[in-house]
């Protein structure tokens, strides 16, 4: 199962490094890391998606509890959240694809953000699941590159 965890840390230099280092170091899996300052400037939240049972759950929140940086872990798998991803997808195109791919954007409300005689570029933003369904279908026309943010979440209400 994915959890998805929201951590407040201190806003300093090496505070991601030794976060990852402690996933690394007990062998757990981020699926997806998010990283950025709030609105307090010294502080910054994570949002970190990992894989695996209730048991490796209680290590990963214990072991970041432990750090001297780590302010506050939520864990919001379960809770009414909002999270949403960003993807930039080139896709290869000529002149007769064109319209289809810029169509299949506009389905899933992305838009397209550059555009060449070769390859066009989308912006989609949502869930994963939004997401993956419109690389799904962009796998038929040429992906040529792509880029993909980590989740970002917060609470409801």
């Amino acid at each position: 199962m994915k959890y998805t965890l929201s951590v407040q840390v201190e806003n300093h230099f090496g505070v991601l490094a030794r976060i990852a280092g402690l996933f690394s170091a007990r062998g757990f899996n981020i699926s997806s890391l998010s990283v950025a300052e709030t609105e307090d400037p010294t502080i910054s939240v994570m949002t970190i998606v990992v894989e695996g049972d209730e048991k490796i759950l209680d290590q990963v929140k214990k072991q970041l509890n432990k750090l001297i940086e780590v302010i506050k872990v939520k864990d919001v798998t379960f809770l009414d959240y909002v999270s949403r991803e960003l993807a930039l997808i080139k896709v290869k195109i000529d002149a007769q694809r064109r319209r289809e791919v810029i169509e299949i954007a506009d389905v899933f409300k992305g838009r397209v953000v550059d555009i060449s005689h070769e390859n066009i570029t989308i912006e989609v933003t949502g869930d994963s699941k939004k997401l993956d369904a419109i690389v799904e279908l962009l796998k038929n026309y040429g992906i040529v590159e792509m880029a993909r943010t980590g989740r970002v979440a917060i609470i409801r209400g």
